[in-house]
């Protein structure tokens, strides 16, 4: 019979109230709340990082490669380049990539009746994955491609609508900027979808439409593109593959992750990593101390039994696994409860969506949430080893306790 294992479950599972009941219920909420937090916190950060950065994936790709200029705006008119065989064998056969496609974009002003609004005009192939935007495209369908000529038909953001009061199947004239004061052309186009993102860089500037017709305003030859967008299978290799592409491409050509491109989307989700670990930490020292306070006080008041033990023989080692054990009953407690509450918020969240958010501050309207398993678990895990460690302090008391005067003690 394990002696310790047996009287550690007697007064741990003691239904008298005693003011040790109400201390060991604070310390299992406290340890309880500690875990949640932590595994809420986790879940959340992921589904930020996670949605936002699939947002700006889905729209330019991990990666693009274009004409190599000095000192150009990253988001800009393209100086076009001829599609190039090597190039595009390099792309194709590059360990971890998934897919190329090609783009190009001109400055332009959309006016309809009395209303105007600037926007970057991206053009686009019929082998264009359209797939990828498809959960942004909140109204219409997708662009029809003419074999003879250019699709007469353009996607807007539903920002750019809501400002020249457009509703889908409206035609609208799109003018092109020339950028050598030779003069503007304009195109009649019909508006066949209505896009969301949320991520203001993207709704309020582009708008999507046939790359031949960026190819007829700027007189380029038919195989002419401003440069191609590459996704890769997992993206947290792009920094890698995007190193091996600068290595193998022409002179003339540079590629870029699309982190160099829009740093600031990517800076605010590495502040949610901040967030996170400032999370953690508080969290963690709430729980070690609420159990490291708990485990004294019930030393304390278990003083005299502490005496008695001693007094027909038990060691110190012995009364010191009682009390760990009586500990660890009450954070096993707490780390379970915690648990089933944290991943119950989690699932609420996913189903419900009863968390709403600023979609202007934050880029999505409601909270994304992705559970990681083995986060979860080594959350759960790290609590118990961190909880273990720091309750060593407060049993060394039981040694300095003295049975003559236990007993007595009162």
């Amino acid at each position: 019979m394990n002696v310790a294992l047996y009287i550690a479950r007697k007064i741990t599972f003691n239904h008298e109230k005693t003011f040790s009941r109400f201390i060991i219920r604070l310390a299992i909420v406290a340890t309880a709340v500690s875990v949640m937090s932590m595994i809420v916190t986790l879940a959340f950060v992921n589904g930020f990082q996670q949605t936002i950065a699939q947002k700006v994936f889905s729209f330019w790709g991990h990666i693009r490669v274009q004409h190599y200029e000095v000192d150009k705006a990253l988001v800009a008119e393209e100086t076009p380049i001829i599609r190039n065989d090597t190039v595009e064998y390099i792309l194709h056969h590059q360990p971890g990539i998934e897919q190329v496609q090609v783009f190009a974009t001109k400055s332009a002003v959309l006016a309809y009746h009395r209303e105007i609004e600037g926007t970057l005009f991206k053009g686009v192939d019929a082998h264009y994955d359209s797939m990828r935007l498809k959960p942004y495209l909140l109204q219409g369908r997708w662009l029809h491609w003419q074999d003879s000529s250019y699709a007469k038909e353009i996607i807007i953001s539903t920002n750019i609508a809501h400002k020249l009061n457009i509703q889908l199947g409206d035609t609208l004239r799109i003018f092109f900027i020339s950028t050598d004061g030779s003069g503007n052309t304009y195109r009649k186009l019909k508006v066949v979808g209505l896009y969301k993102t949320g991520i203001e860089e993207y709704d309020k500037l582009f708008a999507i439409g046939d790359i031949r017709l960026i190819q007829l305003i700027n007189n380029w030859p038919a195989n002419a593109i401003g440069g191609y967008e590459v996704f890769v299978q997992h993206y947290k290799d792009m920094d890698a593959i995007n190193a091996a592409l600068n290595q193998q491409l022409p002179n003339i050509w540079s590629s870029k992750t699309i982190r160099d491109v829009y740093p600031n989307i990517f800076d605010w989700l590495n502040i949610q990593d901040v967030n996170r670990n400032v999370i953690f930490i508080v969290m963690s020292v709430v729980a070690i101390i609420n159990l490291i306070t708990c485990l004294l006080i019930l030393v304390l008041e278990r003083t005299r039994m502490i005496g008695i033990l001693k007094a027909i023989g038990a060691n110190d080692k012995l009364i010191q696994k009682i009390f760990l054990l009586y500990a660890w009953f009450i954070a096993g407690f707490g780390i379970g409860i915690g648990l089933i509450a944290g991943l119950g918020i989690c699932w609420l969240q996913q189903y419900t969506g009863f968390i709403k958010l600023d979609e202007s501050n934050y880029y999505v309207s409601v909270a994304p949430v992705h559970i990681i398993g083995w986060q979860v678990v080594l959350v759960c895990v790290a609590t118990a080893l961190i909880t273990l460690l720091a309750l060593m302090i407060p049993t060394a008391l039981v040694r300095k306790i003295q049975p003559v005067k236990a007993i007595t003690f009162r």
